[in-house]
């Protein structure tokens, strides 16, 4: 038997690699103006590699009948799939009508005029409207005449400037020139083809209530009308158009409609087109890449050898290569195996894009290039022929095909560093047939569709349809089989159904590796508010551990939980409170929730909390990243637990997945949680809060830091403050005509609470504020109480103060009126007596300088005698104590302590009455922790 390149001989533009130039070059515009290449251009040369299919047929003898006068439909509309062969057909009339060769030079041609009862079809005026051609807008040039319509061309094209004149003034103003005109431009020219193609992309670019040169929407479609019912009336014409049967992604709304309308005008003449069927295309195959097979008997005898050693194989191969018939579909389909032309008709054809006619011959040339080339011997071309190692080859192949197909090709099905050479190169019997390589290349042409086809169906090949892809007479299946269980235990993305030595059992190769497909089983077992949420949850908490200039963080905390304190917080809210810019209320509602509750409590320091909630669109993600990540914990986990058995391969492969999936966690929290919410309040009689969303940068710098920079640059908190801004919120306010002084604490503690006032990092910030702005006297003056109309320890301008309860800030202009009145007062001290020389001394005591109430001193120069001891006492509010207490640690306590020889005893007096008595419960909590802090006393009465 002689292989098939020693019986069927390729093109030469297929040999040359120069095949798709001239598909690209198969553009009937590209015809009609005499650009394209010999194949199309030339009539005879194109029916000699044109097939007539059954459906070509039927159009072309309604063409003929049409053209000679003999009925035939007048308007036939061809609407077929992507790559269902309207423009070859096209094509055929264009040169049936239009040749300049006899008809008998065209092959086939001859053979259908006479089954239409015919014996000749006159030459006839072919005018090309494509739609692709001119733009609605921009008017082109026919020799020295201005064309800016369809019509215009349509008239040119049949009669020249004699046929343009008979629309010229349609043509001008850009309206339909009606039935009757183009009916007589049509039987002055007749017999006549009218083909078009591509309307829709034309008709849809006009724009509604628009006028363009070229006519408007509704003109066009007038034409279209017109020129239908017109080509009725001529006996000698006849009208090709051709739509697609769904407008594209790309045409608008516009291009929709206007298919739509061109359907309805142009009407269906569905009987008059049929599909391309399997058994065609083996012979448009054959005659568009191969020259005529001259030695039939060769072909037989190989075709006769496969089919007998099919029956031989029996059951072990697809029922249907036990019929007869098989033999003459090998026939059909030489020097190409039907196996070929039925995955790629039945599975990739079910990929959007691909073309049922180009897209198998474009494959197939390049295919049947490398083979050639590389001198293959095989006796038929088979699925297991395919060279997917070739770069042509494998990109025409994965091109339609989602992202991941390349690197399963180099590393499981074909090429030097594949699995399959691996194992050729150390099994002899599997590598005298290349049989590892032959069923991996089987397996990818039957099952590499099925991941983005959306024809149901059962995944994967059978063992039989597998074996049928790589078998050749003179060999058995039992080599093919072997080499089959042994890469679907050994190749990293062959996944099979079930037990491997069953015939049944299906393979199908995927981009995911094996254990991939264990991972997404269990995936769906974590649950997304349980499991998912809780790994969320501490990924977060470790993200955001510490965040300056938080005192603490709250991850999925409810109100209840967040305490109500002076303490600074950030509430990190949960997954099912997402914010979007387009649907914020999730995340608002539960910030106003937070605000207004703790707990069954209403929460009285709301104005310590800012917020970081999740972005919806992002959180998607990170739960599926979070389902991965635990998915491949537990797989790690069942196999170092016994639970999972696989090899070290796929465990190696598993441990790097789960550390690969787990360090994905992170970053995908990191760019999901990137909302900072903050509640502001800008006038203090508004009720309800704003909450303003600030968007962090998650790609830079680490979390928590971002998130600092976010606050301080937009002074959500305050680190450092300025005199004049607590001046101006003081004035705005506090300050009242008969109310010039505010407590400092009272002012810290209304921060805490209200919305409207500044966010302060701690109160620190705002004792060093009071520090700055008392050692001047543009801002406030100070004092440690009023009595009456006199403050107590007034300071205006000299700073040293320390803010604690008793400290008032005073209006600067209030304060500037006290230091005048103290000014003025003049006190006479009573007379003294000299102890040296026994003479009375007046002396009088001004308030002159530092603007306070300090006395200037005559004796002020003598030396005093230094303090010995200090005692001191101070009544402590119950809900202020532990602020208060602190406050007397660091400002008192520590600054006595300082002394290294003062000795200090403290003694903290407790005076508590209850006027309806003291609860059990309250008694023995307040007894039982007064024994365990060392009370001396802790009496009851």
């Amino acid at each position: 038997m002689k292989p098939w390149r020693e019986i069927a001989i390729p093109h030469t533009d297929v040999l040359k690699g120069i095949f798709l130039q001239a598909e690209f070059a198969a553009d009937i515009t590209a015809v009609q103006s005499g650009k394209a290449v010999h194949e199309y251009q030339d009539a005879k040369a194109f029916f000699e590699r044109t097939y007539i299919t059954e459906g070509m047929r039927l159009l072309l003898t309604q063409v003929v009948q049409r053209l000679s006068g003999k009925g035939g439909e007048p308007v036939i509309q061809l609407q077929t799939a992507f790559g269902g062969g309207k423009t070859h057909t096209m094509l055929a009339v264009l040169h049936l009508a239009s040749r300049t060769c006899p008809l008998s030079d065209l092959q086939g041609v001859p053979t259908l005029v006479e089954k239409a009862g015919l014996m000749d079809v006159p030459q006839a005026k072919v005018a090309v409207i494509d739609g692709t051609a001119h733009a609605p807008g921009q008017a082109w040039k026919r020799g020295r005449t201005t064309i800016k319509t369809l019509w215009g061309e349509l008239a040119w094209q049949l009669g020249g400037s004699d046929g343009f004149a008979m629309v010229k003034e349609s043509d001008a103003n850009g309206t339909s020139p009606g039935k009757d005109v183009l009916r007589q431009l049509l039987e002055a020219h007749a017999p006549c083809v009218v083909l078009i193609d591509e309307l829709a992309r034309y008709i849809g670019q006009f724009e509604e209530g628009k006028s363009f040169s070229g006519g408007t929407y509704d003109s066009n479609l007038s034409f279209v009308q017109s020129l239908t019912e017109a080509v009725k009336l001529v006996p000698s014409a006849v009208l090709l158009g051709s739509l697609p049967d769904s407008a594209p992604p790309s045409s608008g709304d516009r291009g929709k409609l206007a298919i739509k309308a061109l359907e309805h005008l142009f009407g269906r003449v569905q009987a008059l087109w049929k599909p391309v069927a399997t058994e065609e295309a083996f012979e448009i195959v054959r005659r568009r890449l191969f020259e005529p097979i001259k030695d039939l008997t060769a072909r037989d005898a190989v075709c006769r050898a496969f089919a007998d050693a099919y029956v031989t194989e029996g059951a072990k191969l697809p029922s249907e290569t036990q019929e007869g018939r098989y033999f003459d579909r090998l026939t059909q389909a030489y020097p190409i195996h039907p196996e070929v032309f039925d995955r790629l008709y039945e599975d990739w054809s079910t990929i959007d894009d691909f073309q049922r006619t180009r897209g198998v011959l474009k494959l197939m040339a390049k295919v049947i290039a490398r083979l050639w080339n590389s001198d293959n011997k095989d006796l038929l071309i088979l699925p297991g022929s395919l060279p997917l190692a070739s770069g042509d080859v494998r990109n025409e192949m994965t091109y339609l095909l989602p992202q991941g197909w390349e690197a399963v090709i180099e590393k499981d099905i074909d090429g030097d560093r594949a699995e399959t050479t691996e194992l050729e190169g150390k099994e002899p019997r599997f590598g005298q047939v290349n049989a590892a390589r032959r069923v991996a290349r089987t397996l990818f042409l039957g099952t590499a569709p099925s991941c983005v086809a959306t024809k149901p169906g059962i995944r994967g090949l059978d063992r039989g349809r597998v074996l049928l892809g790589c078998l050749q007479p003179g060999q058995t299946t039992a080599v093919y089989a072997d080499a089959l269980g042994r890469l679907a235990d050994r190749l990293h993305y062959l996944n099979s159904s079930g037990d491997k030595t069953v015939d049944t059992t299906r393979f199908w190769f995927d981009t995911r590796a094996n254990l991939r497909r264990e991972m997404e089983d269990r995936k769906r077992r974590f649950d997304l508010k349980t499991d998912v949420r809780k790994r969320i949850e501490d990924v977060v908490k470790k993200l955001f551990a510490s965040v300056p200039p938080f005192d603490g963080v709250h991850v999925f905390t409810p109100h209840a939980d967040v305490p109500d304190d002076s303490a600074l917080r950030l509430v990190v809210l949960a997954p099912e409170n997402a914010f979007t810019k387009d649907d914020p209320r999730p995340a608002t509602d539960a910030v106003l929730e937070h605000l207004r509750s703790h707990g069954g409590q209403p929460r009285h320091r709301a104005n310590r909390l800012i917020f970081l909630a999740a972005d919806r669109q992002v959180l998607s993600r990170l739960q599926d990243a979070t389902r991965v990540a635990l998915a491949w914990a537990s797989i790690v986990k069942d196999v170092a637990e016994g639970g999972l058995n696989i090899d070290q391969i796929q465990r190696r492969q598993a441990e790097k997945e789960a550390d690969a999936a787990s360090a994905v966690v992170p970053r995908a929290a990191r760019e999901c949680f990137k909302w900072l919410l903050c509640p502001v309040q800008d006038d203090p009689t508004v009720t309800k809060p704003t909450i303003e969303s600030f968007p962090l940068n998650t790609t830079s710098g680490n979390a928590p830091g971002e998130l600092e920079r976010v606050c301080r640059e937009n002074e959500l908190v305050i680190e450092t403050w300025s005199p004049i801004h607590l001046r101006v919120k003081l004035k705005e306010l506090y300050w009242k005509a008969d109310k010039p002084a505010v407590g400092a604490m009272a002012f810290w503690e209304d921060s805490l609470r209200y919305l409207y006032l500044p966010r302060l990092k701690s109160r620190e910030v705002l004792a060093a504020v009071v520090r700055t702005g008392a050692s001047s006297r543009d801002f406030f003056g100070t004092a440690y109480g009023q009595t009456g109309g006199k403050f107590d320890g007034f300071q205006f301008g000299e700073g040293a103060v320390s803010l604690d309860d008793t400290l008032l800030l005073i209006e600067p202009e209030a304060a500037r009126q006290y230091v005048v009145g103290q000014q003025k007062l003049i006190v006479e001290t009573p007379p003294k007596t000299d102890g040296d020389n026994g003479k009375t001394t007046t002396t009088r005591e001004e308030t002159v300088t530092g603007g306070s109430d300090k006395i200037l001193n005559g004796n002020a120069g003598v030396s005093t005698t230094k303090a010995k001891s200090f005692r001191g006492s101070a009544e402590v509010s119950a809900t202020l104590a532990k602020s208060k207490l602190n406050t007397i640690a660091d400002e008192v306590i520590a600054l006595l302590a300082s002394d290294p020889h003062a000795t200090i005893r403290i003694t903290l007096e407790i005076d508590a009455e209850f006027p309806n008595g003291a609860s059990d419960t309250v008694k023995r909590g307040v007894s039982e922790n007064a024994t365990s802090l060392g009370f001396k006393t802790k009496d009851w009465e």
